[in-house]
């Protein structure tokens, strides 16, 4: 589950604003009448040409063609939208599903607070390591369980109904129900819906993308991992940016080993998203998890400065959203669903991991 920026410490968040600034240049420099020379082409006095010079020239004029080309090619990449679908309406939000006394629940439970971030990083012994596994492992398991769901005409209700029984049928808690006041066991993003969409009564569409959020809560550690899907034929536009999403997790999970520095997660995601024009959202960040949902410390997905490094032992999830418009953000009157500014198609996966001296284990997988 993503936590927002404006929840940890905002000391160290401070972006250059150069970082997502886009130069501006017009279309109508580059695209027009293809360039044409001739060899009675003529230099300032009428002066003629000589064939070196012609040479050189012409040269000079093919790389400035090839150049225009690549310019005029990431433009058109750029301006290529999605068909245009009707913006996201809240439906109908049913009443909290009942969780048997017997499972054990997180602190939070029973007040609608949202918790402070804990500040001390979570390093685990080898019993906590191995509870770690349990729970990541079964909400992996659950979150497959949750995509195979997914198809048009289903409620993003039906899915929470489904995926809060399967979770309590483990003996586990689901993490989101109650934290903050959240209503629902899971989240369900649909389409511009950045995170932390309620399950409600909307149907899902064909051409629909979903981004399922399971958390569970399993012999006193949080497992948290996420994944979009797809619902029904999806465009090929929208699955190049789900595509892209998921190879920026991997990306910043490479970057994780013991002693590592934090901030290389941020910087190999947005050098991957920037090849394709995708834009990284700086209002959500990972976190530390484990016997506490959200702590330090903090995962910034874009480029960024702040300090620290990674520890053998450490678990904490890097869940990136890439958005194919804008990446700012508007939150629903009811504080959690939020939505890209622009109405742009938003996509995450999430992992979370373990820190090992070589490298990170990935322990949402089953």
């Amino acid at each position: 589950m993503a936590l927002s920026a404006s929840l940890a410490n905002n000391a160290f968040l401070t972006f250059p604003t150069s970082l997502h600034a886009k130069a501006s240049l017009s279309s109508s420099s580059f695209i027009g009448s293809p360039l044409t020379l001739s060899r009675s082409s003529t230099l300032s006095g009428n002066q003629s040409l000589s064939r070196k010079q012609f040479v050189v020239f012409a040269k000079k004029i093919s790389g400035l063609e090839e150049a225009m080309n690549i310019r005029r090619e990431r433009e058109l990449r750029v301006m290529t939208k999605v068909k245009k679908r009707p913006p996201l309406r809240r439906g109908r939000v049913s009443p909290r599903l009942p969780v048997p006394d017997h499972i054990p629940r997180p602190p939070y439970v029973g007040s609608d607070i949202l918790p402070e971030i804990a500040s001390e990083h979570q390093i685990h012994d080898s019993e906590g390591i191995a509870k770690m596994r349990a729970a990541c492992e079964l909400a992996a398991r659950v979150l497959n369980f949750a995509g195979t769901l997914v198809r048009p005409s289903i409620t993003t209700n039906e899915i929470d109904k489904a995926v809060h029984q399967m979770i309590i049928d483990a003996g586990a808690y689901p993490s989101p129900l109650g934290y903050g006041g959240f209503p629902k066991s899971v989240c369900t993003s649909v389409n511009e819906c950045m995170c932390h969409g309620i399950p409600d009564s909307r149907q899902l569409q064909n051409g629909d993308i979903i981004n399922i959020d399971v958390t569970v809560y399993l012999d006193g550690y949080h497992g948290d991992t996420s994944k979009t899907f797809f619902c029904g034929e999806v465009s090929d536009e929208l699955k190049k940016l789900v595509k892209v999403s998921e190879e920026c997790l991997e990306k910043g999970i490479a970057a994780c080993r013991d002693g590592a520095l934090f901030r290389k997660i941020g910087k190999k995601i947005s050098e991957h998203a920037e090849k394709y024009d995708y834009g990284v959202v700086e209002r959500f960040v990972g976190h530390g998890v484990g016997t506490v949902f959200h702590s330090e410390p903090i995962i910034i997905h874009n480029r960024n400065d702040k300090p620290g490094h990674m520890v053998e032992g450490q678990t904490f999830t890097i869940e990136p959203i890439l958005s194919m418009g804008s990446i700012d953000s508007v939150t629903w009157p009811d504080n959690w669903t939020t939505v890209t500014a622009d109405g742009s198609p938003a996509a995450q996966f999430e992992h979370t991991i373990l820190i090992t001296r070589t490298g990170a284990e990935i322990l949402t997988t089953c």
